[in-house]
């Protein structure tokens, strides 16, 4: 029995509800490294894990992404 729900992909409509953030915001704290990177779903379609908002927003001051 599967207890958690699969990981969502976030369209960035959807991340800037949620965060409150603007556009212009959200992809200078993604060159920061303060702010989830997007992951590539095709060619011209790119979103976020819905884990990885949710990390951010427990704590977006200390926020740190990986790699």
């Amino acid at each position: 029995m599967m207890t958690e729900s699969p990981d969502r992909i976030l369209r960035l409509n959807t991340v800037l509800d949620r965060t409150g953030l603007s556009r212009a915001t959200l992809y200078r704290k993604v060159q920061a490294g303060t702010f989830p990177r997007q992951i590539r779903i095709a060619v011209r379609c790119a979103g976020w894990r819905e884990s990885a908002i949710n990390d951010w927003m427990r704590n977006p001051t200390l926020y740190e992404a990986e790699g």
